[in-house]
């Protein structure tokens, strides 16, 4: 199953038409579902170290899902509320530049306000649709994501629900459900962020899994019966190994005006005069000669014709892709020089192709309290 077919087939279930009939689930027994993202949970590492999530271990496994490229927060969690792969959506990565804007970076978590999020992200959102035909949707998540652009561009139309402590949370989504047909999501990031801080495995990390173990543990004895309850994630993720600082005993910069994406899925954004004529191709060649089988690296043109971003590309999506995106192999990390103190300091990455990165865990209960 692919990230962009989950959330259309809980909807379909609940009596909202998918035209790509996707719906994998059948119809919603009580009328109730409720989705927990838990921002970061592999399927490897949760398969790794089940021993510090019970609860999530008992539940019933659905399915490997897998992610869209780059899997990332920002892209994934846009395939899940929209349905539609990055090349439709255009939300193509952690950081991408802004077309003809001079050079300006979006970071699409903590957006721009010069950016309008709903023309960025144009598609409706499957909370929008839902609405509309009286569906009861509801975002439960921390206060401050609320008034966020990446809030408006990838979840407008649904009720948001503010929870910073754990008891808030539960309860704001018991009661989200009280009334059919509804769909509540809620999303917790501790997980990611241990990663991100300490790396996978460590004991940061193993806290933090227990912890969302914890909520999974407190909905599932809280939501009312009969609810669907599901879980799943937007990524993976990876313990950064070698670290290599484009420009930094390299020519990567050569021919480079913007960098990109993350450490793992780099944009690069090349100059005027690269940018022309065999530029890209020449640019594109001394980085794979560099980098071998630590990446692989793609025009702009080989993306747009492997369908590295989906089936469909937008006009959109094509203006803001890199000249050049490389992805890295293995553990390797691609550190951009201007953020090298940050980069450098984090220990889990993810925005790759691995399969600890890309797949994700599908789990499900139906709640009989």
């Amino acid at each position: 199953m692919h990230l962009a077919d989950l959330t259309p087939s809980i909807f379909a279930g609940l009596g909202l038409e998918d035209s790509r009939q996707r719906m994998k689930f059948g119809i919603s027994p009580h009328g109730r579902e409720c989705l927990l993202l838990i921002d970061g949970l592999g399927r490897d590492s949760l398969a790794k170290y089940s021993d510090h999530a019970p609860t999530l271990s008992s539940m019933t496994r659905m399915d490997d899902v897998e992610t869209a490229f780059p899997s990332t927060t920002a892209t994934s969690l846009t395939t899940l509320m929209t349905g539609e792969h990055p090349g439709v959506h255009g939300m193509l990565g952690y950081t991408v530049r802004v077309p003809r804007s001079g050079g300006r970076v979006l970071n699409s978590l903590k957006w721009d306000e010069r950016v309008d999020p709903v023309n960025w992200q144009s598609v409706p959102t499957l909370f929008e649709r839902a609405a509309l035909i009286g569906i009861n949707v509801s975002h439960v998540a921390a206060k401050r994501y609320e008034s966020t652009g990446f809030t408006k561009a990838a979840f407008r139309g649904a009720k948001y629900l503010g929870a910073n402590v754990l008891p808030d949370m539960v309860e704001m989504a018991r009661a989200s459900l009280s009334k059919s047909p509804a769909f509540t999501y809620v999303y917790v990031n501790e997980l990611d962020v241990a990663g991100h801080s300490d790396g996978v495995g460590s004991e940061k990390w193993l806290l933090a899994l227990s912890h969302v173990d914890h909520v999974v543990d407190s909905l599932r004895n809280s939501l009312p019966r009969g609810t669907r309850f599901w879980v799943t994630s937007d990524h993976g993720m990876v313990n950064a190994g070698e670290k290599i600082v484009i420009g930094k005993g390299n020519s990567l910069l050569e021919g480079v005006a913007t960098i990109a994406g993350e450490p793992r899925a780099r944009h690069i954004y090349l100059d005027d005069m690269h940018v022309q004529g065999s530029g890209p191709d020449d640019i594109a060649a001394s980085w794979r000669e560099f980098l071998g089988e630590r990446a692989t690296v793609l025009t702009k043109n080989q993306a747009e014709t492997g369908g590295l971003f989906g089936g469909t590309l937008t006009r959109d999506a094509q203006d803001r892709m890199g000249d050049i995106i490389a992805i890295s192999s293995g553990d390797m990390v691609l550190i951009d020089a201007a953020r090298e103190n940050l980069e450098s300091m984090m220990i889990g990455h993810h925005g790759a192709q691995t399969e600890s990165e890309r797949f994700v865990p599908l789990l499900m209960d139906v709640i009989e309290g």
